[in-house]
């Protein structure tokens, strides 16, 4: 990896591995204890020590099948351990809608840009009292010790268990609901996730269980594209962390609008077709990511190192997403006098789109894909053969249109075009 990829992040750690031989010390001794105190002397270990997703940890980690877990709160384990959680979204699944209380007026159900906007609205309109048919009281929510407990976790490289004690670490728990008969925990996202760190549900349901009689049920719940999806688990040994298994899963939606083909037929025949921009095509397939994305920008302008290090992107995929969100014209970039790096921050039209209600703001991201004309081409011919056309005949649509692209790199824009207009047609609900 070249220098100029490595995150802050990145660089430290390969400090931290040398200075202490890390890697020697656990091929030694199957594990490495450090201080916060000595990863503190290269960067805060605050942002140096707590991986949401696999692909958040550094390029030494990620090579070497390492992760780090807290425990206590000066110190860390390093180990070839099993520690984040694979989360695939089951597309069969109902969307339930539910309607939003007309005598609401401090939350804005279309703007929930953080974890805890959109959890306090699902609690509010009765979402979670809906996932388990019992009425819920919002009881606990932030940074809390865990107090003292052991457990065993897979060790990735030998296929066994390994023992970890922890004492008086830090846990957050983003809510905790409780009912007659359910202690309720939840983890949040607020876009769309490949995997998880299983300690954010473990730590605190290890504190809890023993605290209170009640069941205590971890939730996962991503806010990704205007869908609350909770993923609900059950640890089938307390002991051990890598027992999470996937109970059920539940999507709900907020005074869903559908969006009809008129709809999508009506943006299409109103389009201005402009020039292709000077940004290049992108090379990003998932255009569901880019409306996370715009949506995680709608609360605070980021810097690369912001999204890769803390959302699920690595670097390179941050620089695809922020140019696809440059090229439709809704993402921006930035120099402050303070921070010496480009900053990403959405546009005034990109700012506008958001905060309309979702119906409007799809419709609104459908005519920004469609008025570039390689993507009205292509939907052009899906609008007329009745579904997307061949691989062969997008390439040469973008061949005609973007000469400043070679035969390698257009079969690679392919599947970012091909994507888009999948993405189009599954807005249109008849």
């Amino acid at each position: 990896m070249s220098k100029t990829k490595k995150t802050a992040n990145d660089r430290a750690w390969e400090t931290l591995f040398e200075t202490h031989k890390i890697l020697e010390e656990v091929a030694r001794n199957g594990c490495f204890e450090i201080e916060a105190a000595q990863i503190n002397k290269q960067r805060e270990s605050r942002l140096m020590a707590k991986f949401d997703h696999f692909v958040n940890l550094p390029h030494i980690f990620r090579a070497n099948h390492l992760s780090i877990l807290p425990i206590c709160r000066s110190k860390y384990v390093i180990g070839n351990f099993d520690t984040h959680l694979k989360v695939k979204y089951d597309s069969e699944i109902e969307v339930i809608p539910f309607e939003f209380p007309p005598g609401i007026e401090s939350i804005d159900y279309t703007n929930l840009s953080s974890e805890s906007s959109a959890l306090h609205c699902a609690f509010n309109i009765g979402i979670i009292d809906d996932l388990f048919g019992e009425q819920t009281a919002y009881t606990v929510s932030g940074r809390m010790s865990t107090e003292a407990f052991d457990f065993n976790i897979i060790n990735s490289i030998a296929n066994k268990l390994y023992s970890i004690k922890v004492k008086n670490s830090q846990c957050e728990i983003d809510a905790g609901f409780e009912s007659n008969n359910y202690f309720v925990l939840i983890e949040a996202k607020n876009y769309a996730i490949d995997d998880f760190l299983i300690r954010q549900l473990y730590y605190p349901y290890r504190l809890w269980s023993k605290k209170i009689a009640k069941k205590v049920i971890p939730v996962l719940m991503t806010y990704s594209n205007d869908i609350f999806s909770f993923f609900i688990y059950e640890f089938s040994n307390d002991k051990d962390y890598n027992s999470l298994q996937l109970i059920t899963q539940k999507n709900y939606t907020i005074a869903p609008e559908e969006i009809q083909r008129s709809d999508v037929e009506r943006v299409f025949n109103n389009i201005k077709v402009i020039e292709e921009p000077k940004v290049t095509l992108p090379q990003a397939d998932k255009f569901d990511r880019i409306v996370d994305l715009l949506s995680l920008l709608l609360e605070r302008d980021l810097t690369t190192d912001d999204i890769t290090d803390n959302y699920q992107f690595n670097r390179r995929q941050t620089g695809y997403y922020t140019n696809a969100g440059v090229y439709i014209g809704l993402i921006e970039k930035y120099k402050s006098s303070i921070i010496k790096k480009p900053i990403f921050r959405l546009t005034s039209e990109g700012r506008s789109i958001l905060h309309k209600r979702p119906k409007l703001k799809y419709l609104d991201l459908i005519n920004k894909i469609l008025e570039k004309k390689v993507f009205y081409l292509v939907f052009e011919l899906t609008l007329k053969q009745g579904e997307i056309p061949p691989e062969d005949t997008i390439c040469k649509i973008i061949s005609e249109n973007r000469p400043d692209i070679n035969d390698t790199t257009i079969k690679r824009r392919y599947f970012t075009v091909q994507g888009w207009v999948s993405w189009i047609l599954k807005q249109i609900q008849d």
